[in-house]
């Protein structure tokens, strides 16, 4: 069949049911993008290829269906680097294509050439480039099959003289893999273990969203066993929140429940998760990993079995189908043993842990340091981040798919919101970077339109991502939410300067003149800025009610007090020792080069 090579291109998008693209448009793929609005495929222009990234990674989360993210060759392929590396991390299988300098020309070191295969050789799960016109399809199909079997970004290379060039090819075949449900023998080990358990606890991880039916599979198993059912660390929406067995996440700023019913375990089963570090982490000053339990790791990927933790039974599988499988093979007293102690402990400690974090208003000051006095004392009228969490929770509807950027304040929250079914919490993901908030919630708006969705940001974090709103007020945009915690500084590092640096802030304040309720009404949206927890949730709701009934974006300044919350990382930091010394006067005066 006679084809260009743009139109196999698309062809191929059009049989995978691609439909959305993300991006800031250029000439290298302009030959494909002049075709988008005859297929069906919807280009969003961002404001910059780093949000746009982002925006296809709260798309996919939020659907379960692939996006695209293709920018101009060069520099534009370059602010694509953190989104993809964060989408890698949060296990979305998206399409990255990027259009590479002409083969005549490359290797000249001519305009916006830069080697994009060895850029994104640690971002990806599979890359490929073309290297024959007629072969296009034939790789488009691979990588984008790739990505799906790897649940993480692949990408295309295309020089872009190989566009507008006609072929005759025939289209390849969808390849299609049945997800591998766990070896025999480790299923049956884990029944046994699991079968004599005196405190079974299951940790379910991302895998259990990602797996069709993995969330149910889980529960059914936690119901048999009255097993507590703990979430990773910024996969909140992995199990029913309202669910008596449900224990929370573990990790930073987690639920403390979680982690001491998790120390009490003999036997855990972890459940479509890689058990990333941030996940076992002390919290509340509890060491709480159960080191003499018994672990039972599944996951997708083989490498990452036992990596973090030792492990006595590894599962390679996927969450669902493992979960059924040891389900069939319990015992027919499985979780018989203390059965009505354990069901008691739970709640028990629930409980407590639930009239705890009603009453936490303020952060605490490690002995020694007192910022946390100083900002409550120069801020009496201000909300607290933990006070401003409760108003925001008081609003947010049940059904509401929320975004969190890094930062303190939106990790002090991380025990606050709950979720009656998956793909509801998008969060930065183990790579950890500022400015996700706001694009990966427009992406997730975009995938669910009938739903609310609001974003969080600390507002160092939400400075990264500020320019999208001159691009998300067009017509064609959805409305959305977004709630900024404005404080005037980068809190996280802040903390830190109090801990180990004698409140040095290096770096740490911002611009106390900038309004970004100003900037977004500048950008003909919506912008309000809040200081009490009442006028927060009346904020939140009048903003849920006017995005989802009038189509209107609204930005709220949540204004806080600079309380700062437990730092990220302990175990990272030490106090500084002074060995040799520093002194202005060693600097010497700089000749020009």
């Amino acid at each position: 069949m006679k084809m260009t090579t743009e139109e196999a291109f698309v062809k191929v998008l059009q049989r995978h049911g691609i439909e959305h693209v993300f991006g800031i448009i250029g000439s290298a793929f302009m030959p494909i993008s002049d075709i988008f609005p005859a297929a069906g495929i919807t280009f969003w222009d961002c404001a910059h290829e780093g949000s746009g990234g982002m925006m296809a990674d709260g798309f996919t989360r939020a659907s379960g269906k692939m996006a695209m993210m293709i920018a101009q060759n060069g520099p534009g392929i370059t602010n694509f680097v953190t989104a993809v590396k964060t989408a890698y991390w949060n296990h979305s299988p998206l399409l990255l294509v990027t259009p590479q300098a002409a083969n005549k020309t490359i290797g000249q070191g001519g305009f916006q050439e830069v080697e994009q295969m060895a850029l994104f050789k640690d971002m990806v799960a599979y890359q490929e480039e073309v290297r024959d016109p007629s072969r296009i399809a034939e790789v488009l199909t691979r990588v984008i099959a790739q990505a799906k079997r790897h649940s993480a970004p692949a990408q295309i290379n295309v020089p872009r003289d190989l566009f507008t060039q006609v072929i005759d090819i025939e289209l390849p075949p969808i390849l299609a893999f049945e997800r591998p449900a766990g070896g025999s023998e480790a299923i049956a080990q884990a029944a046994a273990l699991l079968s004599k358990a005196k405190f079974p606890v299951i940790l379910n991880g991302a895998g259990v969203v990602l797996s069709p039916g993995g969330i149910e599979a889980s529960k059914a198993l936690a119901e048999t066993l009255d097993a507590p059912v703990c979430c990773g660390y910024q996969h909140n929406d992995a199990f029913p929140g309202g669910h008596p067995l449900f224990a929370g996440p573990l990790g930073y700023n987690g639920n403390k429940a979680g982690m001491q019913l998790i120390a009490r375990a003999d036997v855990v089963l972890a459940l479509g998760t890689r058990l990333n570090p941030f996940s076992t982490l002390p919290g509340y000053g509890i060491d709480y990993w159960p080191k003499q339990a018994a672990i039972i790791q599944v996951d997708m990927n083989p490498n990452r079995i036992g990596l973090t933790k030792p492990i006595t039974v590894g599962i390679v599988g996927d969450a669902a189908k493992v979960a059924k499988a040891i389900h069939a093979q319990l015992a027919p007293n499985a979780g018989d043993t203390d059965r009505a102690s354990r069901k008691a402990t739970i709640a028990q400690t629930k409980s407590a842990w639930a009239q705890e974090l009603t009453s936490m208003d303020h952060e605490q000051d490690d002995p020694g340091t007192t910022w946390n006095e100083r900002a409550r004392k120069a801020k009496p009228d201000w909300m607290s981040p933990r006070k401003a969490w409760r108003a925001i929770t008081a609003a947010l509807p049940r059904n509401a798919i929320i975004s969190s950027d890094i930062g303190n304040n939106c990790a002090i929250g991380n025990a606050y919101p709950t979720f009656d079914e998956g793909r509801k919490y998008l969060a930065p993901g183990l790579f950890g970077p500022c400015g996700y908030g706001l694009p990966s919630v427009v992406g997730a708006k975009i995938a669910c339109p009938n739903v609310p969705v609001v974003g969080f940001s600390g507002d160092g974090a939400f400075g990264i991502a500020v320019t999208e709103l001159t691009a998300i007020g067009r017509k064609e945009w959805p409305a959305i939410t977004q709630v900024v915690f404005r404080n005037y500084q980068w809190g996280a590092e802040k903390r830190n300067s109090t801990l180990w640096y004698d409140d040095n802030f290096v770096g740490t304040e911002l611009d106390e003149q900038v309004s970004y309720a100003g900037i977004a009404k500048a950008c003909g949206l919506q912008g309000v800025q809040c200081f009490t927890m009442d006028e927060l949730t009346k904020a939140l709701a009048k903003a849920i009610e006017d995005q989802m009934k009038h189509g209107k974006t609204t930005l709220i300044e949540a204004m806080i007090n600079q309380e700062l919350g437990e730092p990220f990382r302990r175990d990272a930091m030490k106090k500084p020792v002074k060995v040799a010394g520093i002194d202005k006067a060693d600097m010497k005066p700089q000749q020009p080069a």
